[in-house]
């Protein structure tokens, strides 16, 4: 691997590693045990005596046995390491790219797996980009709707100057992330992307371009081990990171019980800001958020409204800002009265039929063509939502 003042060697990863694989030792003792003797090197050469001093009889029997994984991971890790220095990282705790808002968690990672843009790495590297990012989080199935905020109110964001944070899941956080990447300026820190398994796998398999782009011109971070397949418990845990790499977390569409919450929650206990967009009182995507709201979360209706309560800098074009406009802003008539008919809110055929007048066949027949020109969208239940787009 090419030389570098951040490289890792070979036995340093190692040492981490075993700290890591070692049964029972989880981060919070891995931190006792860093405060109390240094290097993972230095914890596994102190005696029997030291370590009962700072863990149990069986933890430091634990720590003097070499776990039976290590030989493996560390060779595969080794040598993905080694296939692209440029773009492969192993963040440490002791890392000076280790970002600081993690540090300040209850619950930080041992380790972070990275691969990214080289710039990424460079001097304070990631610790450097922190104070400009913000996470956007929702749905897996969002409405139509949801899918168009996500993307217009990151590429809103990226626009202004911050990168975008999200977990790469379908639904609400691919968005996010396509919505930065198509607005980023240049040389910009496009998107961090929060993985729950380990960097040599792709999941959802759907999002393998998006992960190629998002390395391009962003970052890819998991907490995870090479080799780490999709484990559902997995995903809820790396929203704390999510949370804690940001300055505050915006939730575009959420049902009352979403993984969104939980970051939501993670943001709000590590003292961020918690921005909601809000919905229709119909639609079961919008109580999360509505639930949010209620709790003291910031409600907006647009990009400008995050970056005035963040204090970012305005002197990029409110033209930006503004067309995150969420679809319960102002919004002027359509000029196309089954268009205003139907409003802001999820509607059924009956509904429109009594507020319009028309017949049956000619409404059907005027819904297909809005919709054939991505002007509305069917949900479930026979309900139709009017798409707001910039």
């Amino acid at each position: 691997m090419a030389t570098s003042d951040w490289s890792i060697d070979r036995e340093e990863l190692s040492a981490w590693l075993r700290l890591e694989l070692t049964p029972g030792v989880g981060n919070s003792t891995a931190r006792q045990l860093l405060t109390a003797f240094g290097l993972p090197q230095q914890i596994f050469a102190a005696s029997s005596l030291s370590l009962e001093q700072v863990v149990s009889s069986r933890l430091r029997a634990a720590l003097h046995q070499e776990p039976a994984l290590l030989p493996s991971l560390l060779e595969t890790t080794w040598q993905w390491l080694q296939k692209n220095p440029e773009q492969h990282r192993v963040l440490t705790l002791g890392d000076r790219a280790y970002p600081q808002s993690l540090l300040n968690m209850d619950d930080p990672p041992l380790l972070l797996y990275g691969k990214g843009a080289a710039e990424i790495w460079s001097n304070e590297g990631l610790r450097a980009t922190i104070s400009r990012c913000i996470s956007v989080v929702g749905s897996r199935n969002p409405t139509p709707q949801g899918i168009v905020n996500a993307r217009q109110f990151s590429q809103a964001l990226a626009q202004a100057g911050l990168t975008i944070v999200s977990g790469m899941a379908l639904g609400v956080d691919g968005a996010a992330h396509e919505g930065a990447l198509d607005g980023s300026l240049d040389g910009q820190l496009a998107t961090i992307a929060v993985v729950g398994t380990g960097l040599d796998r792709v999941y959802p398999s759907q999002h393998r371009d998006l992960a190629h782009r998002i390395v391009q011109r962003g970052v890819l971070l998991s907490e995870y081990p090479l080799g780490t397949p999709p484990i559902s418990a997995n995903f809820p845990k790396r929203n704390r990171i999510i949370a804690g790499l940001s300055r505050g977390t915006l939730v575009v569409e959420a049902a009352l019980k979403s993984g969104s919450l939980i970051t939501a929650r993670s943001a709000s206990e590590q003292g961020k800001d918690v921005f909601a967009i809000p919905g229709s009182i119909h639609s079961t995507q919008a109580r999360g958020c509505h639930a949010l709201i209620k709790q003291g979360a910031k409600l907006v209706e647009s990009a400008e409204d995050i970056l005035e309560e963040l204090g970012a800098d305005m002197s990029t074009s409110s033209e930006a800002a503004d067309s995150g406009d969420a679809e319960t802003g102002d919004q002027p008539d359509s000029g196309d009265a089954l268009l205003d008919a139907l409003g802001f809110g999820p509607l059924g055929l009956d509904a429109l039929q009594a507020r319009t007048g028309l017949d049956t066949a000619t409404l059907q027949a005027r819904l297909m063509e809005l919709e054939i020109h991505d002007q509305l969208s069917r949900l479930p239940g026979g309900l139709f939502q009017r798409l707001v787009r910039a």
